[in-house]
């Protein structure tokens, strides 16, 4: 046992790193996390929401799925080899995730992606600043929850930095390609807030507090 797994499965934990939110034309909606810098080192996970409604987890190990299961519910979980590999200029994702083979271009930074940048990164860390945020963002990204409870009573809080537009994606589940991207939509019901409707890439700070 390695010593990343004696993470302690409660307690205030801070993930960085980008979250892309995309859909597809067969249905499939993907929530993809990348995360450079977490207790449980780098690692990256995948959300997916089939077109039936089925919420499937596919996680790379099982301290990754155990963290996540913390906060978010899923119909089914699987444990395989999750890879997300940016090109030299970050502009193309490559994912590979057990039966999800995908490719995300990313495109121009968002209107968000301005204003995001235009904030001190002190200021969108307070805590005071929180519940302002988290309303500011629900005028702004319709369906989209900045603070809110995990699954175990967890308080969350999702501090963004950047964002960019996801303008094309060719992906495959099982072999069977999804179609081309589209918007997510319906939204996703993994947890308190859902990706942004339209595909984007968000850098994201994400503090879990202690469970109430």
């Amino acid at each position: 046992m390695t010593p990343r797994e004696h993470v302690p499965a409660t307690g205030p934990l801070t993930l960085r790193g980008h979250i892309a939110g995309v859909g597809t034309a067969e249905g499939t909606r993907l929530v993809v996390g990348r995360w450079l810098r977490s207790p449980l080192g780098a690692f990256a996970d995948v959300m997916v929401e089939r077109p039936d409604g089925t919420r499937v987890l596919l996680a790379p190990r099982p301290d990754v799925a155990a963290l996540v299961e913390r906060l978010y519910t899923f119909d089914a979980v699987h444990l395989v080899d999750v890879r997300v590999v940016p090109d030299a200029d970050a502009r193309t994702w490559t994912v590979v995730a057990g039966p999800l083979d995908a490719r995300l271009t990313v495109g121009a930074r968002t209107a968000v992606g301005v204003a995001l940048r235009a904030l001190p990164p002190r200021l969108v860390d307070l805590p005071l600043t929180a519940p302002v945020v988290d309303a500011v963002a629900g005028l702004v990204v319709p369906g989209v929850r900045t603070r809110g409870t995990g699954r175990d009573g967890s308080p969350e809080t999702y501090a963004a930095r950047d964002q960019h537009a996801v303008v094309a994606l060719e992906a495959t589940w099982g072999g069977r390609a999804l179609g081309p991207l589209r918007r997510v939509e319906p939204a996703v019901r993994f947890g308190f807030s859902s990706a942004p409707a339209a595909p984007t890439v968000t850098a994201v700070a994400v503090r879990i507090g202690t469970p109430r």
